[in-house]
Parts: C-alpha cells; structure tokens; sequence
C-alpha cells in the first residue's frame, strides 16, 4: 500500500508540475496564439515589455535617434501639383514689427497642404427613360449606373466607404454605420454595411476570384500554410440537421513575400478541410508549415516540407523553461538555428545561393548533437501522461531534421512561416473587436474581401480603388506568375 501511495503521488507532483508550466506558457514559449493566452500569461508578456523598454530608454532621449531616416512627406513636383495658390503677403516685420506697406519684394519662398475636399454627401435624382417594344408591348426602364436596390440607396463610393472601415480598418458594423453618419449628415443603418460588405464578396464571386487567387497560388513554387480557431456564433447543420463537428478555422495559404494570400473559413481543423481549400491537393512545391497533422497529408506529394523555424524556437523555449541545466540542449539548438538563420541571411546579402558547405556542416553537426542528448536525458524521465514533453521534441527535430533545415539549403524558401502568422492576424484582430461572426457563410464572406483587398494592395492597387473595381463589376484578379 505505501509503495502505490508513493507512485501515486510521484504521479499527482509531476502532474501538478505541468499544469503549472502550462498555466505560465504564452505566446513566446509554445504555439499557443495570442488570442488563447490567459490573462496571467498576457500580463506577464506586457509587463516583460514595459521593462525592456524602460532599460533601453535609459540609454537613448525619446523620439527618433540620430540616423534615422524621417518619414515625412516629399514634396510633389510638376503635374504631381494640382493647383498653386498665393498667401497674403506680410503685413508686419518678424524682426522689429515694422509695417511692411511698400517694402522691397524678394523672391517668394513656398509651401504645399494637402488635404482633401469637404466631405459632404452628394444627392443625384437620376431621369430613367422608359421604352415601350413594339412587339411585346413590355416597358423596359432604363439602369442606374450603380446598382441600385430600391428608389433611394448610397452609391459606390459610400458603399466603398462603409466596406473600408469595417475591412481594412476592423470597425465592427455598428460603429461603422456610427462613423459615416457623423460624417455624411445622413442616418445610415448597420444593415447598410452589412449588406455593402456582402455585396463586394458576392460580386467577387461572380467574378472568379476565389479561382483566380487558387490558380495563381497553385503556379508557385513556395508556399507557407497555417490556421487558426475563430468563434461562430451558429454552426452549419449538416444532411442529418445536426451541427456540423468540430471547431470552426480560418486557413491561410499565401506567398512568402506576401504578395497573393487566401483566407478561407473552415468548419474545422481537420485534414479534409485543409485539404477542401483547394490550393495543396496535387501541388509539387515547398511547403513551410508548422508540424500539425492536418498538413502531412500532402508531404508525399510535396518537393520538399520546411518546418517553420519560429514554432521551433518557440517550443524549444517551453522545454528549456522546465529545467534550464537539465534541458540546455534546448538552448544549444536555438542558438545554432539562430546562427544558421544570420549565416544565410549574410550570403542573401552577398548575393550568394548557398552558404559555406563546412559551415553548414559544422552547425548541422553540433545539431545533431544537441538534440541526440535531448533524446538521451529525457529518454527515462518520468512524466505523467507518457513521454517527457523534450522527449517528444527531441525525436521531431531528430526525425524531421530534412525539414527544419530546407530553409538554410534552399534559399528560396523563408525560415518562419511568418507570413501566414501575420495573415491570420487580420481575422483574429477582427473578432477580437467584433466578438463572432454569426454563420460561417459570414466568416467567407470576409475572408473573401480580404484576401481580395490584401492581394490587391500588394500588388501596388489601392484598397479604395480594388473595392470600386469590384462593385463596378471589374474586379482585380491574380494571375500566374511562376512557370
């Protein structure tokens, strides 16, 4: 009896020692997103921040340091200019206060404001000319050029306004229809933008983007993919009329440098909904992912998988943080992956391809190493639910060791998957405000415009004139660039 009360509470003390290491991990140590951290974790994150910017202001003054380049406006210059005005001159002397009627003139100096014109609302009665066919008899009335539902409704720049705010600038609906009613003068409902942001992802639809945008990425030859969870206010019901399983994402395949992204809305995380996007099934390229199991799917298929180094910093983090001496193999790693990451971003500069054979070689060895002993220390160390967690991690990196290093042989392929994690910040930062989205056919619909608005945007198209395109029935569509 002693000898299974002893076991026992080995086994409650190990447990209570995880708990605990969970409840301090945040976003820094584990994969754990932002949004899922405990208000502890979060606390603990801003306060570490607030330190850190207390000891650098203690070496530098506030604002901007010497050698650093400003951000101010240049100057436009010829047809750039669209009108010239002339100030008053002066009446009186800056220096003595002297009137300055009939003083010398001297060459004028200048100045340029920009600004916008008033906003104000604009108010068109439009004369619809009727026909009346000679045949059928039937009247045929003439269209608006926008349009229109109903007698009176807001054009397209009002409609483009109202999809701004709440797209680019995450002003959930009620505020938004707050905001232009101040500016416009006019009452504007919440309905209103609800129905422009609809209108803009169904006219996208019409149009082909979201097969635009899958061909375009299917054309490269690198990719990075990621997801994360959002919350549904109503799941979808499936043939039996039950809610559909499992937990409702948003999945995000895009380029490396950002250029074209898809956000696609999901009903779950699993392996037939990543697969359903509809970007990766046949595919042949890189692909830079963290280790989630609905993405080895693909592996076989694939020219080449690339960990994302960033996870790995991170999980390695969360094992060092458990024993600083008995886990330094976790350190090691980090500081050689760091290493590799400065190597190659040094041969990038120099305009090289790879970086020096026996310096790679070297830090692949001291890799091997590292995490070898990672295996061997936490081989036999008790853990109350299976193999210890540096364990685990160790047998990754050391079965996986092809993927975490692809990156440092092909520099084509980025070493994070940063990219994906800036993606997902657009819907997380959403709900953040907003709460929810109430129906997945919703959440589509944003994902939609907003890959629509991203993509567009970096391809040098402002998101103002992506939206009028669109609403006007010509929207921008990606087009393959790779062979």
């Amino acid at each position: 009896m002693v000898a299974v009360l002893v076991a026992r509470v080995d086994a409650l003390e190990a447990e209570n020692a995880d708990l605990r290491r969970r409840l301090g991990m945040d976003s820094s140590d584990s994969g754990t997103p932002i949004s899922k951290e405990s208000i502890e974790a979060a606390a603990k994150r801003k306060a570490e921040r607030q330190i850190s910017q207390r000891v650098r202001s203690k070496d530098r003054r506030p604002g901007g340091q010497e050698g650093r380049k400003g951000a101010g406006l240049e100057p436009a210059r010829g047809l750039e200019i669209d009108r010239t005005r002339s100030a008053d001159p002066p009446v009186e002397c800056r220096g003595c206060g002297a009137g300055l009627d009939g003083a010398a003139q001297v060459p004028a100096s200048w100045a340029q404001v920009w600004d916008i014109p008033p906003i104000v609302m604009e108010k068109v009665a439009w004369i619809l000319p009727r026909r009346r066919c000679g045949c059928c008899q039937a009247v045929t009335t003439a269209a608006v050029p926008f349009g229109q539902c109903g007698a009176v409704s807001y054009g397209p720049n009002i409609n483009a306004a109202a999809v701004l705010l709440g797209s680019e600038g995450n002003v959930p609906i009620e505020r938004t229809a707050m905001l232009m009613e101040a500016l416009l003068g006019s009452p504007v409902s919440a309905g209103f933008v609800s129905r422009a942001a609809q209108r803009l992802a169904d006219r996208l639809a019409a149009a082909g983007f979201d097969e635009a945008i899958r061909r375009a990425l299917a054309a490269e030859q690198v990719l990075c993919g990621d997801e994360t969870p959002v919350n549904i206010a109503r799941k979808d019901l499936g043939q039996d009329g039950e809610p559909v399983k499992g937990s409702e994402h948003v999945v995000t395949i895009r380029t490396p440098d950002e250029r074209l992204i898809l956000l696609e809305a999901t009903s779950s995380r699993s392996a037939a909904a990543i697969k359903a996007v509809g970007v990766l099934d046949g595919w042949a390229g890189f692909l830079v992912r963290d280790d989630y199991a609905g993405w080895h799917q693909f592996d076989r298929q694939l020219a080449g998988v690339g960990q994302c180094g960033a996870h790995i910093i991170r999980h390695l983090q969360g094992v060092l943080d458990q024993h600083p001496t008995w886990q330094a193999w976790a350190g090691e790693v980090q500081q050689i992956l760091r290493q590799a990451n400065q190597a190659v971003q040094k041969a990038k500069a120099r305009g090289e391809h790879h970086i020096d054979p026996d310096l790679l070689a070297g830090l692949q060895e001291r890799y091997d190493t590292a995490v070898t002993w990672g295996i061997t220390t936490n081989r036999h160390r008790d853990w109350h639910t299976g193999n210890h967690p540096g364990y685990v991690l160790a047998q990754r990196l050391h079965h996986k060791t092809d993927q975490v290093w692809l990156w440092a042989t092909n520099f084509a392929v980025p070493w994070t998957n940063n990219a994906s994690e800036r993606a997902l910040k657009n819907p997380k930062l959403h709900q953040k405000v907003s709460g929810y989205w109430h129906t997945l056919t919703t959440a589509t619909r944003y994902c939609r415009v907003r890959s629509y608005l991203i993509s567009a945007r970096n391809h040098g198209i402002r998101p103002i004139d992506a939206i009028h395109t669109a609403l006007a029935g010509r929207p921008w569509l990606p087009t393959p660039t790779a062979a």
